[in-house]
């Protein structure tokens, strides 16, 4: 295997009660890489997150991160520990707490909540977290409480929380949903100032925030649980078959 990979997914089948959620599914992510999975509802993309982190075991097939670490043979803990982090479309904040202590109790090797918060913090830690306030834009609502925020803004919080893990892939699940335009397009800034830094796998639905992050990287196609076809979001715009089965009815000119 190239060592270049953060993750392998080679021939990976998984079924639920007859269904094939996911098909013979092959799939590379190289190191600091952000890519793009699109598909229709049903394509298998939240059954392909399950599997990568051990909240489902394939039938069959390899999934391995960094250079030969077989993730079928793990749970979900050992993975997270590894440093594979996901954020799913509802975001999970902690509502009664402020934005600076959700951070806190994010950190790597974080003890629970009250040892969290009233641990006192390093100044590496303390500099990190004011690095990551920034980095969401949330450095001048790091005293309000979680509940308070918009909804972009838990997400751009949530986000901060996975990277307060020090993951080294984010799998990030259609992150612009229910967003403004506006929040919409800063997300989009956001995962791509991490892109090099972390390795990133971006589910998503709106093909004007896929055309935003995909910034001439991969864009792969999932349909029926196998992979449909990969490429530069304009190929992938213009292939038939995906306009056939996801895009359609001209929607790939929106």
């Amino acid at each position: 295997m190239d060592n270049k990979y953060m993750l392998t997914v080679e021939d990976v089948s998984k079924t639920y009660d007859g269904f094939k959620a996911i098909t013979d599914l092959t799939f590379y992510l190289f190191e600091g890489e952000l890519r793009t999975v699109i598909g229709p509802n049903g394509a298998g993309k939240s059954t392909f997150f399950d599997l990568i982190t051990g909240r489902a075991k394939p039938d069959q097939g390899r999934i391995e991160f960094g250079f030969n670490t077989d993730l079928t043979q793990l749970n979900e803990y050992q993975i997270n520990r590894l440093g594979i982090g996901r954020k799913f479309q509802t975001p999970s904040v902690f509502s009664e707490h402020t934005v600076w202590n959700n951070l806190v109790l994010s950190l790597k090797g974080a003890r629970g909540v009250f040892a969290s918060i009233f641990h006192r913090l390093s100044s590496t830690q303390r500099d990190r977290l004011d690095e990551l306030l920034k980095l969401i834009r949330l450095d001048g609502k790091r005293d309000w409480k979680a509940r308070q925020l918009a909804h972009g803004e838990k997400q751009w919080l949530e986000i901060g929380m996975l990277l307060a893990q020090d993951p080294k892939i984010l799998l990030v699940d259609e992150p612009a949903a229910g967003m403004t335009d506006e929040e919409t397009h800063r997300t989009g800034e956001l995962l791509l100032s991490l892109a090099g830094r972390h390795s990133i796998v971006v589910v998503e639905h709106d093909m004007t925030f896929v055309k935003q992050i995909s910034n001439n990287g991969q864009v792969t196609v999932l349909h029926q649980g196998s992979v449909l076809c990969e490429g530069r979001f304009d190929y992938v715009q213009s292939n038939p078959k995906v306009r056939e089965v996801y895009l359609g009815r001209g929607k790939a000119d929106k």
